[in-house]
């Protein structure tokens, strides 16, 4: 059946018959982007690739170099791989897609989406914010070590590539002989770190500078909000593609890249069938896309209203998940590499000690086939073969030389960037350039990710209060000095314990909770339906019907069951750290005293407790019970009103509606400084003035 007009010339909406009430500007002058007093006083995007740039810069950060690979691994390989793309297809994309129609309906921050839905769900927005501030503490962090570790790249050779000799003694440093030069360097040179979080120790100057600078950069790149950072997205965001590319070439040239990329991709389909699985996909989907954090929503609140927020959710998504590959391939083709020259060091060595067996005129059933007079010459699959007959006849001094056991060694987070890869990195010619770019690299993908992150807290705090939005730049300023003293936190000695406590706890939980939360207000508090409608005033064509269900029902169970699932392991396995003892060069797994977990049990209330707050205060103040049926019409609100068409009025002139379109109705309406009127349709022609500011 075909449907009647959605709009008019001047974007406002027409459709009589879809909705009993509706609300217009009062101006006759409002543009297609919505309300002509938001649009002048609004920032927006000076273009389309702008936009996608500053979203695909939030979304591809450091998870996608050091997580997913580790992820993929760990977990099968291709099949973790085809698990991770079906989770995006019916959970990823309709979530992303139902932020950025929020955001660009609405056109607020994450808590004006929120209360505009319904009053009682404010608290949303507001632990959105709360994440985004506790994420942005420690990711500044990274973004300083990254800084710390760019300055020491100039230098031939690096400064990790050898260990340090004592100068009392003349010998190596215990420490450092006992584990690696590029682990001592990590552990000792740059964190200077304890060895467990009880002993806090004095800050560590140094980092403490990298930190200033690192919020430094992000103050002034924001200062001058969407319109100084976006010019800096230009570079923070191509670039790593340039790096990973350059790196993917390079190491493509190296022995053992072939090796790296089979082992990350040998699929192993039997994981399907393990619950951990399937949670660890599902939570990397969601961190990858940034759900929750209310960046998404800024971001999208500066577009036109009628841009194709649907092809921006697939196309940036796809650009995420294509970026995930791309530094899979990079990350394994180095670390393949890495792993086959400690091998075949290895192999040399046990070789060797073979040679001086020898000499002693030993000559055993076991002897080696190959030459063992040059041991540099036998190579690993030789060797591996003669210790798979005979390895068992020996002794503890001749050792296997697995090198899947060695990719496997330090491919998560920060053990992948600052030792693995250093590590790896030392053996390039003219490794300092490429560890200068490497460091570049994450610098600037950590620089777009809290751009984001920060526009996440600024953008609904300007929105919903009038006197930060008239102080943009002190509000920027403030936030960063407010974000550097909570930071000195990560500069103590313990600091990194702290860094891998907020990590783990200061955002997973509170982001599945504020997203449940999200999909039930637009799912059933709002109504699937009547979203869809929205977004079909919007794009002027309506999505498929099939992300009704996958709100209503896939979406919301999927993210149920993530919540459980992560409660559970957090309920029966106590939360672990990986402290490193300098007495044995190595790191060793410590459960977190109780003091600790008193702290990281009060980021993760802190975080979630808007949400109940906001909804009791909202009660208190004798608002509407929630939740409301789908289709029941609201009252008009101090600032706005929704559409509907499910009970017609009497004396309604117009109430001759299409069966197919008895479905409830509504219209989300930018909100700004204009006024608006009521329009009631009871008699023709007789109008109900509802002004507001």
């Amino acid at each position: 059946m075909e449907k009647p007009p959605l709009t008019n010339e001047n974007g406002s909406v027409l459709a009589e018959s879809r909705s009993d009430m509706a609300l217009v500007s009062a101006d006759d002058e409002v543009g297609s982007a919505g309300a002509a007093g938001q649009e002048d006083d609004r920032p927006a995007w000076d273009s389309k690739l702008q936009y996608v740039l500053a979203q695909v810069g939030f979304s591809v950060g450091l998870g996608n170099v050091w997580r997913f690979p580790y992820l993929c691994h760990q977990n099968g390989g291709g099949a973790f791989m085809l698990l991770y793309v079906l989770l995006l297809l019916i959970i990823g994309v309709p979530l992303f897609f139902m932020e950025l129609a929020a955001g660009q309906s609405i056109r607020q921050g994450s808590i004006g989406v929120w209360k505009h839905i319904s009053p009682r769900l404010a608290g949303i927005g507001y632990s959105s914010c709360m994440v985004c501030f506790f994420v942005a503490l420690y990711y500044n962090v990274i973004i300083a070590w990254s800084l710390f570790y760019m300055g020491n790249s100039f230098q031939y050779p690096l400064p990790w590539e050898h260990c340090p000799v004592d100068m009392i003694s003349n010998q190596t440093v215990k420490e450092c002989a006992a584990s690696s030069p590029t682990s001592f360097f990590w552990f000792r040179k740059a964190l200077d770190i304890s060895d467990s979080i009880d002993e806090s120790g004095e800050f560590n100057p140094i980092m403490t500078g990298c930190l200033l600078a690192a919020w430094a950069i992000v103050c002034l790149a924001m200062i001058k909000g969407i319109k100084s950072s976006a010019k800096v997205m230009y570079f923070s965001s191509v670039f790593p593609y340039v790096v990973l590319i350059c790196f993917l070439i390079r190491g493509l040239m190296l022995d053992g890249a072939l090796d790296g990329i089979k082992y990350m991709f040998y699929p192993k389909l039997e994981i399907w069938g393990e619950v951990q699985v399937w949670r660890q996909a599902a939570t990397q989907v969601f961190f990858a896309l940034g759900l929750g954090y209310g960046s998404v929503i800024a971001y999208s609140s500066y577009n036109p209203l009628h841009n194709n927020c649907h092809r921006d959710a697939i196309m940036v998504s796809a650009i995420n998940f294509m970026t995930s590959v791309l530094a899979s391939l990079v990350v394994f083709v180095v670390l393949g590499f890495r792993a086959k020259n400690i091998a075949l060091e290895c192999v040399a060595s046990n070789v060797a000690r073979m040679a001086e067996m020898a000499t002693t005129g030993s000559s055993q059933h076991w002897w080696p086939w190959f030459n063992i007079s040059d041991p540099k010459s036998v190579s690993l699959h030789d060797y591996r073969e003669w210790y798979s007959h005979y390895g068992s006849l020996l002794g503890s001094n001749i050792t296997d030389c697995d090198l899947e056991r060695e990719m496997s060694k330090g491919v998560e987070g920060t053990g992948l960037a600052f030792i693995a890869f250093t590590e790896a990195m030392s053996l390039f010619p003219a490794s300092p350039f490429w560890s200068t770019l490497f460091f570049l690299m994450l610098l600037n993908l950590g620089l777009s990710t809290m751009f984001g992150t920060m526009q996440g807290i600024l953008t609904p705090l300007m929105d919903n209060f009038r006197v930060l939005g008239r102080h943009k730049t002190m509000l920027t300023v403030c936030c960063c000095i407010l974000g550097f003293l909570f930071g000195l936190l990560f500069t103590q000695r313990s600091g990194n314990y702290f860094v891998t406590m907020f990590d783990d706890y200061s955002a997973t939980l509170p982001l599945i909770v504020v997203v449940i939360f999200e999909t039930f207000s637009v799912a059933w508090v709002y109504g699937a339906d009547r979203f869809l409608d929205d977004v079909e005033v919007m794009l002027h064509w309506r999505p498929p019907v099939v992300y009704r269900y996958l709100w209503k029902y896939v979406c919301l169970l999927g993210m149920l069951g993530l919540l459980a699932a992560s409660l559970l392991r957090m309920v029966f396995k106590r939360p672990t750290y990986t402290a490193w003892n300098h007495t044995t060069g190595s790191e060793a797994t410590l459960e977190y005293p109780g003091w600790a977990l008193i702290m990281l049990s009060m980021l993760i209330i802190t975080a979630s407790l808007p949400v109940p707050i906001g909804y009791l205060l909202s009660f208190l103040r004798g608002g509407r019970s929630l939740p409301v049926e789908e289709g029941e019409v609201e009252p008009p609100r101090e600032r706005y009103s929704k559409c509907n068409s499910d009970e017609p009025e009497p004396n309604n002139h117009h109430s001759s509606v299409d069966e197919d379109r008895n479905r409830p109705r509504s219209t989300f309406l930018p909100l700004g400084a204009e006024h608006y009127r009521l329009l009631s349709q009871q008699e023709d022609g007789e109008e109900e003035e509802d002004t507001e500011v």
